[in-house]
């Protein structure tokens, strides 16, 4: 009996994530990131080139849902599904890859923390330093829209380089790699 934890080799959904389905869970899991930025650049562009005021510039869900957009909740979500699937996922990688994937993955922990911490203020209406709305620790330094483009930044180029050495292992890489993403040896 296997206990389903994700390892290579076992069975189970996370295991399963992992081999055979890997290859399909890492293009919806980055489907989900890609979708992510384009929000924050479009919120970067109505910031930093349209120039409009920082509550009104919430990105393309902002323009139709501005109470979703403003809710701890939905920036929690985001930063949850980004660390589960970064945890979730990292079983796949071998070598270099993995190496970068856990890099990535390390960033979201923190990144991650800072978000639960604005949801607990949101949810207790108690926020830190007498501040007037939720507040993150890096964002007593940092405004929260250069904070968030610079987190995304930093969890998503190791992410890149770490697919980059996946969808390109060298040989040692390719003979332990268990999962779907193995393209075939290319013959001469």
């Amino acid at each position: 009996m296997t206990s389903g934890l994700g390892t290579q080799g076992q069975e189970g959904v996370i295991g399963a994530l992992n081999t055979r389905w890997h290859k399909g869970a890492l293009a919806i899991f980055m489907a989900i990131v890609l979708a992510h930025w384009a929000e924050h650049i479009t919120q970067a562009v109505q910031v930093f080139i349209l120039d409009w005021p920082r509550p009104k510039a919430g990105g393309v869900l902002g323009l139709w849902f501005p109470w979703l957009v403003s809710s701890e909740w939905m920036h929690y979500g985001y930063a949850i599904i980004m660390l589960v699937g970064l945890v979730v996922l990292r079983h796949g990688f071998t070598g270099r890859a993995r190496t970068w994937w856990l890099i990535s993955m390390w960033v979201q922990v923190w990144h991650h923390l800072e978000h639960l911490l604005l949801l607990a203020q949101a949810l207790t209406g108690q926020n830190l330093f007498g501040e007037a709305k939720p507040i993150s620790i890096i964002q007593l330094l940092v405004p929260r829209v250069e904070l968030h483009l610079f987190y995304n930044v930093v969890v998503f180029v190791p992410m890149v380089i770490a697919m980059i050495y996946h969808l390109r292992p060298n040989r040692t890489e390719r003979e332990q790699m268990t999962c779907s993403c193995v393209a075939p040896v290319p013959v001469g």
